[in-house]
């Protein structure tokens, strides 16, 4: 099975450092490569073949939420965890809703924090409770859908739903349904229109909640 290969992104070269060695600290996962600014790491998206990228969320020039936007409008899939020193709702939030798939703050133990990397590195997302709670908290504050809707969802939709609220990336639910993950985009894509939401972290927070797990 081939190391998943990760993208570094972070404008302190001694953070990225520390993130490295912890990275080599184990064998089955690779540091792929390191940028120092947002645009760096939207050009490095389209061109390595990566599996997540770890980047912060403030940065000079083009900064995380920016690139973030960026590699999501060009449609790469790679998976994309926020590594930042804020906590600010409105931060997490805005983060999650353009297409992060998890936030992780910098001053966890660093046990912890390779213990969420090799999470994310396998395609489960990867989001504090208490982040959780303050995106629970986002989406209860603007209209959603109600559990009805769970009547209308498909059997296979109810089947990705499921595995959205599990944290499983497309890859993660094309391989268990065996489908492609072009379907499995599109399926999320219809549910996430159908919930009212914007993000697929939304629709974890949200079939948790209602009991739709």
């Amino acid at each position: 099975m081939t190391s998943p290969r990760i993208l570094i992104v972070d404008d302190h070269p001694l953070f990225r450092r520390g993130v490295r060695q912890l990275i080599d600290m184990d064998d089955n996962m690779l540091v792929a490569g390191e940028a120092s600014n947002g645009a760096d790491a939207v050009r490095m998206a389209a061109e390595l073949d990566l599996d997540l990228i770890l980047m912060d969320l403030h940065m000079a020039q083009v900064d995380g939420l920016e690139a973030l936007g960026q590699i999501r409008g060009a449609d790469i899939d790679t998976r994309i965890v926020m590594l930042t020193v804020s906590d600010a709702n409105e931060d997490i939030v805005a983060a999650l809703r353009a297409g992060a798939d998890g936030y992780l703050l910098k001053d966890m133990e660093p046990e912890d924090l390779l213990v969420h990397i090799q999470q994310a590195a396998k395609g489960i997302m990867v989001v504090s409770p208490q982040l959780a709670t303050i995106l629970a908290d986002a989406i209860g504050g603007r209209r959603t859908a109600s559990v009805d809707v769970l009547t209308t969802l498909t059997s296979r939709e109810r089947d990705i739903l499921r595995a959205l609220a599990k944290g499983r990336s497309n890859k993660m639910i094309a391989r268990q349904l065996a489908i492609t993950e072009g379907t499995v985009k599109v399926h999320v894509k219809h549910l996430l229109k159908k919930l009212n939401l914007r993000s697929r972290v939304e629709a974890a927070v949200w079939a948790v909640n209602h009991g739709a797990v």
